[in-house]
This record gives structure tokens, C-alpha cells and sequence, in this order.
């Protein structure tokens, strides 16, 4: 199974989030998502998606900046997962035009439960438990490049 782009993005900048903690001087959306190597419209959107799920809180203006918030950090990476992710099939049985098999094929069956033990296997570890040693030093040691 893959990750969708955006979730690999909503992943890294939570880790970027967490191991930098609940400092005053919160990050931008522009200075994490230079941290982690991806453009500042993903990066936001990624946010706004992060935000609207309880991970990430978001203040406007002077002092703001993003923290992630304790769903977001000790939450079950499993839920935020599939909360990025969604509940779509793996395949595509139902596209147009709908494959022929569909009415008795085992593979999609097969797939979903495939797909359900990925997440399961996801669900009891948090951000937190992913930014233990060697992941968070690296993390902290990662500076948003210089504007060009």
C-alpha cells in the first residue's frame, strides 16, 4: 500500500511539529514546510487539513505560529492515518466502466482487509513514539533553507 503524497507531507510536518514542542516561538507554515523539503501551498493546505482534524493548531498575526496539540501528539497514528487517507478501496472496482468482476470477485475483500491490517498495525503508535532517537535528532538539526 501507498501513502498518498499529502499524507507523507501531513506526517512530516507533525513530526517537524512535535519534536520542536510547545516553544514560544512557534514555526510558520513557510518555515516548516522549507524544514521538510516541500512547497508552501502543500504544506498549507496539509495544515488547514491537520487543523480542521484537531492535530495542529494554527494562530494568525504576531506570537503565531503552528504547535501540534496533544490529539496530535499522543493520538493513535492509525486514526490520523486513515482520517488522511480515507476510506476509499485500494482498487477500483466501481470506476468507470466498473471492472466486470465485481459482483464475485475475492480480491477486493482481500485487499480491504489488507488494507484494515496496515492501519491496525499503525493504531498503537502516536507522533510522539516517531520522533524517538534517531528520528528526533534529525529533525531538530533540519533548518528551513534560506530564501532565493
Amino acid at each position: 500500500m501507498r501513502l498518498t503524497k499529502s499524507t507523507d507531507i501531513a506526517l512530516r510536518i507533525a513530526m517537524r511539529l512535535a519534536v520542536l514542542g510547545n516553544k514560544d516561538d512557534a514555526p510558520t507554515t513557510r518555515e516548516v514546510a522549507s524544514a521538510v523539503e516541500v512547497p508552501y501551498t502543500h504544506a498549507a493546505k496539509v495544515v488547514s487539513k491537520l487543523q480542521h482534524l484537531g492535530a495542529v493548531e494554527a494562530r494568525r498575526g504576531r506570537g503565531g505560529g503552528l504547535t501540534l496539540t496533544t490529539a496530535g501528539r499522543t493520538g493513535s497514528l492509525g486514526r490520523l492515518v486513515r482520517e488522511l487517507e480515507g476510506v476509499d478501496d485500494v482498487v477500483g472496482c466501481e470506476d468507470e466502466p466498473p471492472c466486470p468482476l465485481r459482483g464475485g470477485c475475492r480480491l477486493r475483500g482481500a485487499l480491504r482487509a489488507a488494507q484494515e491490517a496496515f492501519y491496525a498495525s499503525l493504531d498503537p503508535l502516536s507522533i510522539a513514539d516517531l520522533i524517538e532517537s534517531p528520528t528526533g535528532p534529525i529533525l531538530l538539526s533540519l533548518a528551513p533553507r534560506p530564501a532565493t
